[in-house]
């Protein structure tokens, strides 16, 4: 007989605790039952979640690890998927990781394969990448390193915009899981769309306006030229 136990595939050696043989439940729950996500479950697995808490919020985050070969397939159905768990766990944010494997500069690779360490294994690249599906599907459009005084560091993230209403009330959330699986401090925001109209510049007017500063601009000239010479003359006179 089939339970939850077969949506956990743990590295050997490792148990499976309490919290995560629930998740997987949740999840053996949601392909038994009547979601139409049933289907895209049946081949996927986890590799291990967590409870993590969120500092100021009475929910707690939670961190499911999948194969990073499954997480295409997990971002496919993403967002239906974490607002059916979301259901499941009291309204506890839930979001979706690939595991993935850091190796360190002094890698050295065996008989079999030869060369340097791939570059997504790099500890920069597997940060930036636990980054990106931090906050799935939501896209990042800028980010930049603020350094202090002190010599502390806090990295800040900008968001789409266009997500804002959907992401707004898990930004501590994902600073949080963040801080937890790197131990750096991240702060995301949504950078200020300026307004089109204030920002029209004048080659996007209308040909009417453009035609009556073209000729403002020339009644302008002319006075200044005129007062120029008026200083001049008045000058002269005195000498």
């Amino acid at each position: 007989m089939f339970t939850g136990r077969s949506k956990i595939i743990k590295p050997e050696g490792k148990d499976v605790d309490e919290f995560e043989s629930r998740v997987a439940q949740e999840l053996f729950n949601l392909e038994m039952g009547t979601s139409p996500l049933k289907a895209q479950l049946s081949d996927l697995y986890i590799t291990a979640a967590k409870a993590i808490d969120v500092e100021g919020g009475a929910a707690k985050a939670i961190v499911i690890f999948v194969p990073y070969k499954l997480l295409t397939k997990y971002q496919s159905i993403q967002k239906e998927l974490v607002q059916e768990l979301e259901k499941k766990f009291s309204g506890h944010h839930v979001v979706i990781i690939a595991q993935r494997t850091m190796m360190k500069k002094s890698y050295a690779r065996n008989r079999k394969f030869n060369g340097p360490r791939p570059r997504s294994r790099t500890l920069k690249s597997v940060q930036e990448a636990i980054l990106a599906d931090l906050v799935y599907p939501t896209e990042i459009v800028g980010k930049r390193t603020r350094f202090s005084v002190d010599g502390s560091q806090v990295i800040k993230v900008h968001l789409n915009p266009k997500d804002q209403a959907d992401v707004e009330l898990k930004l501590d959330t994902f600073s949080a899981v963040y801080k937890k699986l790197t131990n750096k401090n991240v702060q995301f925001e949504f950078p200020v769309v300026e307004d089109k109209v204030a920002a029209a510049t004048p080659s996007r007017l209308a040909p009417g306006a453009r035609a009556v500063g073209a000729v403002c601009g020339v009644h302008a000239l002319h006075n200044a030229r005129g007062d120029i010479a008026g200083h001049l003359g008045a000058a002269a006179s005195a000498v």
